[in-house]
């Protein structure tokens, strides 16, 4: 059986949850989110502010959903409530971010500016010390890793000077260059 589908749920303080039909839909403090579940697989039960959900049989895809659904609904309620980020860094000379309106300005070494539109749901923040570290935010995580991940594949970080957009914590392995025989 699912180690992480066994498990309650305790729905936090502040947040509504309701089921309707095959829908989940939450709302917290930063705003409200939905899932739709396949209940061919997986049944959602709610009571005395705890969710569970229960598998209906032993089938292979009945068993792959039931620890899915749990860590899906699991995302919703951290979503609504604390939010989820991604902290991406900018490194190179010349390289720099700044954001107008809705829409972020990437300057990566390339002839033109890169305009990314951001998507609705997501806003970046820049660092006040260093101002090529920024945050991109949201209640979503599949959205936040996405737009994270697509400003990242603008100008990935390359190994011999490390140059490039990576994420904060990210570790990019730095190769030595061609040397020259004397």
């Amino acid at each position: 059986m699912s180690r992480i589908g066994k498990k309650p749920l305790s729905i936090p303080a502040g947040v509504t949850f309701q089921i309707d039909g095959n829908v989940i839909t939450v709302k917290g403090p930063k705003g409200e989110m939905s899932q739709a579940f396949e209940p061919e697989y997986v049944s959602i039960t709610q009571d005395d502010g705890t969710v569970t959900v229960n598998r209906n049989d032993d089938t292979k895809p009945a068993r792959s959903r039931h620890g899915l659904y749990r860590s899906l609904i699991q995302n919703l309620f951290v979503g609504v409530t604390d939010g989820f980020a991604k902290t991406l860094e900018i490194r190179g000379v010349g390289y720099r971010a700044a954001l107008q309106g809705t829409t972020l300005v990437l300057n990566l070494g390339y002839s033109h500016p890169i305009n990314y539109e951001l998507p609705q749901g997501i806003e970046v923040k820049f660092n006040e010390k260093e101002n090529n570290v920024f945050t991109v935010s949201g209640i979503d995580k599949q959205q936040v890793g996405q737009v994270a991940a697509e400003i990242r594949s603008f100008r990935k970080p390359e190994p011999y000077k490390g140059k490039g957009i990576r994420y904060q914590d990210e570790y990019v392995a730095r190769k030595a260059g061609k040397s020259v025989k004397a």
